[in-house]
């Protein structure tokens, strides 16, 4: 699994001209599931969520984490995060998972974040519009098989 996390002052996603979902200060989070992951990955990914340590204290340093800070997370799907252009000038999404194992982890990623703040998302598959403004800017990316 895979994650480009964004700290944002606030974001929002539209669907056919409609807000889809909305958020003040936290995290946008734009989230790719890749073939051969399982509900460990989505774990993996969703504890880095809500403990890194990305937002700044009264001194100015970047210690604390979502949690501490009371934002919001708009987790939006995103298979594109694991497009391969190695080779040639077309992305491959090969190691994209197939719906039918990707909408049941994403699913669950939402659900494990909502158990401890407010998720917004968009909608899987669905061609979707995100506008945000990002904070810093402070932008992190998130692997759950460890590769960077």
């Amino acid at each position: 699994m895979r994650a480009v996390v964004q700290r944002v002052s606030r974001a929002n996603v539209a669907i056919g001209g409609e807000v889809a979902g909305k958020i003040g200060p936290g995290l946008l989070v734009l989230l790719g599931v890749e073939d051969g992951d399982g509900p460990e990955d989505a774990a993996y990914i969703c504890e880095k969520l809500l403990g890194l340590r990305i937002f700044e204290d009264e001194a100015g340093k970047m210690n604390l984490d979502i949690l501490q800070t009371g934002g919001e997370i708009l987790l939006i799907s995103q298979f594109t995060l694991l497009g391969d252009a190695r080779h040639g000038r077309r992305p491959s999404f090969i190691r994209a998972a197939r719906p039918e194992t990707a909408i049941p982890l994403y699913e669950a990623a939402v659900e494990l974040l909502g158990q401890k703040l407010h998720v917004e998302t968009g909608r899987f598959g669905a061609e979707m519009q995100v506008e945000l403004v990002n904070d810093g800017p402070v932008t992190i990316l998130l692997e759950s098989k460890k590769l960077f």
